[in-house]
């Protein structure tokens, strides 16, 4: 079941100026202070003193409002406490210097996570991780719905794979179910989805899985390869057989069509057990000339 929130905050734009204008304002600001300072040196006004205290803490106040974005990176602007909207515009940022901003990049994520140790549908005990692609598109929820939404999205990434893995089996499903290892386009897409459902709380947008790493725990896995092996002979086997009775068969037809031999029964019996004797065996056939007739 996904995590749900309560009372979501809404992303919004937040009211910035551009950073270049308020540069150039700063800097009449300083000339300003440094020619009262000046005249306050020559003059020794009091009135002049007042205005370079003014000055002053103007200066201070329009430096300090200062901030910098990069290319798909934000700032989640706040006063004291109370969101008050998101600045995604990159470059030079000007900000009134009491408000808060906490900066959160908005790129692509690439998260390949730890090897879990789960049971797949059947009850087998398997190892498996998964590589998600994900990016940060609401701010807001990302930074005051969840707490640490970074941490909470690996946690999110961990239950989602251990819920994917006990619906599928690990191979030989029954009635052609799909498996964790024949059906992994479609493993991954059920896999985004319960995941998406997850983090979407958290303002989070998961554009890629893919599971990184698949195989029974150590505990069964000699077990499991002797059933593969065991399989894959038995398949092998039976394609050898299918083969050599249709050779038998084509054989038998041609002797028959070009009226080579007359065989009874039982002479059509004792070349077909031979034939099938030298094609499905394992080593070369030793043949054995006989000398005398089938019936003495």
């Amino acid at each position: 079941m996904a995590p749900a929130a309560l009372n979501r905050t809404q992303d919004r734009k937040a009211a910035t100026s551009n950073g270049g204008l308020m540069l150039l304002a700063a800097l009449l600001l300083f000339g300003a202070l440094v020619w009262s300072v000046i005249e306050l040196i020559r003059w020794e006004d009091g009135s002049m003193a007042i205005a370079v205290g003014v000055f002053v803490i103007a200066f201070t106040l329009s430096i300090s409002g200062f901030y910098t974005l990069q290319p798909n990176e934000a700032a989640a602007i706040t006063l004291f406490g109370n969101y008050k909207g998101t600045d995604r515009i990159p470059g030079l940022r000007w900000v009134l210097p009491w408000y808060t901003r906490t900066k959160i990049s908005l790129r692509v994520r690439n998260v390949t996570g730890e090897k879990l140790k789960v049971n797949d549908k059947r009850g087998n005990p398997i190892e498996i991780a998964a590589v998600v692609v994900w990016r940060v598109t609401d701010t807001a929820q990302a930074l005051f719905d969840v707490d640490a939404y970074e941490s909470f999205v690996d946690i999110q990434i961990e239950t989602a794979v251990r819920e994917i893995a006990s619906h599928f089996s690990y191979d030989h499903a029954e009635n052609d179910e799909p498996t964790l290892r024949g059906a992994a386009d479609q493993v991954s897409t059920l896999l985004r989805e319960k995941l998406q459902d997850r983090v979407a709380v958290a303002g989070v947008v998961v554009d890629e899985t893919k599971l990184s790493h698949l195989a029974y725990a150590p505990e069964i896995a000699g077990a499991m390869l002797r059933r593969q092996q065991a399989e894959a002979v038995l398949a092998a086997r039976r394609y050898i057989v299918q083969g050599a009775v249709e050779m038998v068969q084509h054989a038998l037809e041609q002797l028959s069509e070009r009226d080579i031999v007359k065989l009874d029964d039982e002479r059509r019996a004792a070349m077909v057990s031979n034939l099938l004797v030298v094609l499905c065996g394992d080593r070369d056939a030793q043949p054995v000339v006989n000398t005398g007739s089938l019936y003495q």
